[in-house]
């Protein structure tokens, strides 16, 4: 290792150290995360002579290797279960399917047929309001301008029009009796 990188070690270690335990709550993973920092630092020690700004790049980089472990940990939670260590089925198997299947895609254009029949029922200022906020998915700010009213206005619409549609399809017994499990 280098003079100039020894003397960054020495100067922001303390500093690296304090912000991956501020990151992670916990001393250990902390100190793994600082180790990972710094192998990084020293894998472009070549940049270290150019960077003008020595902190805020040595922030940039412990904050992204806190994301990457962070987004690592989330993926492998998501796909990896606890499992006994022999098992009856081969590992393929325990990987989710997030296709949907031909059911469920039939369901849902059926749920999605009759809330649109109910919001052509609805009133025109809440069907706009509505179709605005979740179709069109404008923010409240562009709602309030599009029709000329306040904020407090269009999020007062949002919820009796959803309070509406909501009556409106649990009054109607054949869409209870298809959409809500028996």
């Amino acid at each position: 290792m280098n003079e100039k990188l020894e003397g960054v070690y020495e100067e922001y270690n303390r500093y690296i150290y304090h912000l991956c335990l501020k990151l992670t709550r916990n001393n250990v993973e902390a100190e793994d995360l600082m180790q990972e920092v710094w192998v990084k630092v020293v894998r472009y020690e070549d940049s270290v002579a150019e960077v003008e700004h020595i902190k805020a790049w040595l922030t940039t980089i412990t904050m992204n290797t806190f994301r990457d472990r962070y987004r690592k940990k989330v993926r492998r939670s998501k796909y990896m279960m606890n499992q006994p260590e022999t098992l009856d089925v081969p590992i393929l198997d325990l990987v989710p399917n997030n296709e949907i299947s031909t059911e469920e895609k039939i369901e849902k254009e059926i749920v999605t047929k009759l809330v649109q029949d109910k919001m052509g029922q609805l009133d025109a200022i809440y069907r706009k309001t509505l179709w605005y906020f979740y179709i069109d998915q404008y923010s409240l700010a562009e709602i309030s301008t599009i029709m000329k009213v306040s904020i407090g206005t269009v999020k007062s619409r949002l919820f009796r029009a959803k309070a509406r549609l909501k009556e409106m399809l649990m009054a109607d017994v054949s869409i209870v009796e298809a959409v809500l499990p028996a």
